[in-house]
């Protein structure tokens, strides 16, 4: 399963990504903008457990994104459960060298179309970004995901405690 876009591809993680996953992971940039369940520092056993962990998966839903051959980034979409689950969350990052190229907003629409087509009953994904991430929010809008609201004091990262902004885009 493979989603073929412009400037990247979605694709299964690869056994063959741990290297190149190890070293662009390993960044405190990157970090300081994703759950804590995400190391830092990050190294290759990191890496070896996280694609040991959806590699063969199906349905695919963890997706590496694919710069012309090169391993760009992560993004991912996890359904929730209970009164929830028409609703999934998204979340991604890209490696520093790709920044400003548009590879974040291709890979966020093209994830939400695949979502949208294969998951029927899903009516909306989420996102939620920290404050001071505005690159990241710029992401969301551009693929057409708004701000739904401040989650006041909601995120406790890096020292300090952050508002994080919660975006969403509906089944069009």
């Amino acid at each position: 399963m493979e989603i073929r876009l412009g400037l990247c591809t979605l694709r299964p993680w690869r056994l063959s990504d741990e290297q190149a996953l190890a070293h662009h992971a390993n960044n405190r940039k990157i970090w300081r903008n994703l759950r804590d369940a995400f190391p830092h520092p990050y190294d290759e056993l990191d890496a070896v457990a996280w694609i040991a962990k959806h590699v063969g998966v199906e349905p695919v839903r963890f997706f590496a994104i694919d710069h012309e051959g090169e391993l760009a980034g992560s993004i991912a979409i996890v359904q929730e459960s209970d009164v929830h689950a028409r609703s999934a969350e998204i979340g991604y990052f890209v490696a520093e060298p790709f920044w400003g190229r548009g590879i974040a907003t291709q890979a966020v629409r093209g994830i939400s179309a695949y979502a949208f087509d294969t998951i029927p009953e899903l009516a909306r994904l989420h996102a939620a970004v920290f404050e001071w991430n505005r690159a990241s929010m710029r992401v969301l809008e551009k693929a057409g995901f708004e701000c739904e609201g401040v989650l006041r004091q909601s995120i406790w990262k890096d020292g300090a405690l952050v508002n994080s902004m919660l975006y969403a885009k509906l089944r069009p």
